[in-house]
C-alpha cells in the first residue's frame, strides 16, 4: 500500500500483490504442485525377479508307523518304503489300484499277500501266503528290485510322479497272465482306506 500527496490531498492507492503465472497445461501444474511429496522407487529394467522353488512334497514315514497304521494304504507305502521307492501320492495310487485288481478291497489282506506274488510265497503262480503283511511287502519290494522283467515298473515309481505310467508299466510285464487286459480291467476309483486285521501285520 502506498501514500500519494495529490494537490494537497492525500490519497492512498492499494497495490494488489502479483499473481503468479498460470500454467496452461493442468497437468504440469498437478505435478509442480506435488513433485516435491511424490517418491520414486528406479527399477532396473535388466534385473532378474527371483524365481520361486516349486519343489514337490515327497512324504516319507517309518516301517513302524505304517505297521501300526494297519490300512491298505500303508501297507502300499511300505513296499515303497521296503523298495527305496520315493512315497508320492502317485506311487501310492498306483500301487493301491494293483492291490484291488489282484485281491480286491474289502479283503485285500487275504494270504498276507495283496498283489499275490509267487516271490517267497511258495505259490510260483502268485497264491501263496505269507506270514504276515510285512513279509509280504518285503517280497513284493524285492521282486520289483530283484527281477529284470519288472524293470519298467521300477523305473516308472523311482520317477514317482504319474500313477498311469507306471499302471501302462505294470501291464505290459509278465506279473500277470491277462496284463490286466492291456489296462481294461483297471479301475482308476479313489481306493478307500480299509484296516486289515491286527493279526495280519504279526500284532
Amino acid at each position: 500500500m502506498a501514500t500519494f500527496a495529490v494537490g494537497g490531498l492525500l490519497a492512498t492507492l492499494a497495490i494488489a500483490p502479483t499473481a503468479p503465472p498460470l500454467l496452461a497445461d493442468p497437468a504440469v501444474a498437478a505435478s509442480s504442485l506435488t513433485h516435491d511429496r511424490l517418491q520414486r522407487v528406479a527399477v532396473d529394467a535388466g534385473g532378474a525377479v527371483p524365481g520361486v522353488s516349486e519343489d514337490s512334497y515327497v512324504a516319507s514315514t517309518g516301517p513302524e508307523t505304517l505297521i501300526e497304521g494297519g490300512t491298505n494304504h500303508d501297507w502300499a507305502k511300505l513296499v515303497l518304503v521296503d523298495g527305496g521307492f520315493p512315497v508320492t501320492e502317485a506311487n501310492v495310487t498306483v500301487i493301491l489300484r494293483w492291490m484291488r485288481q489282484e485281491n480286491g478291497v474289502d479283503n485285500w489282506w487275504n494270504r498276507n499277500n495283496p498283489l499275490n506274488n509267487g516271490n517267497g510265497s511258495g505259490g510260483g503262480s502268485g497264491l501263496g501266503s505269507y506270514d504276515t503283511l510285512v513279509t509280504g511287502a518285503y517280497y513284493a519290494a524285492d521282486s520289483l528290485r530283484r527281477y529284470a522283467f519288472y524293470d519298467a515298473i521300477e523305473a516308472a515309481l523311482e520317477v514317482g510322479d504319474d500313477a498311469d505310467a507306471t499302471a501302462r508299466a505294470i501291464w505290459a510285464s509278465p506279473w500277470a497272465g491277462s496284463h490286466y487286459g492291456n489296462g481294461t480291467h483297471w479301475s482308476t476309483r479313489p481306493v478307500e482306506a480299509i484296516e486289515a486285521p491286527a493279526s495280519a501285520w504279526g500284532r
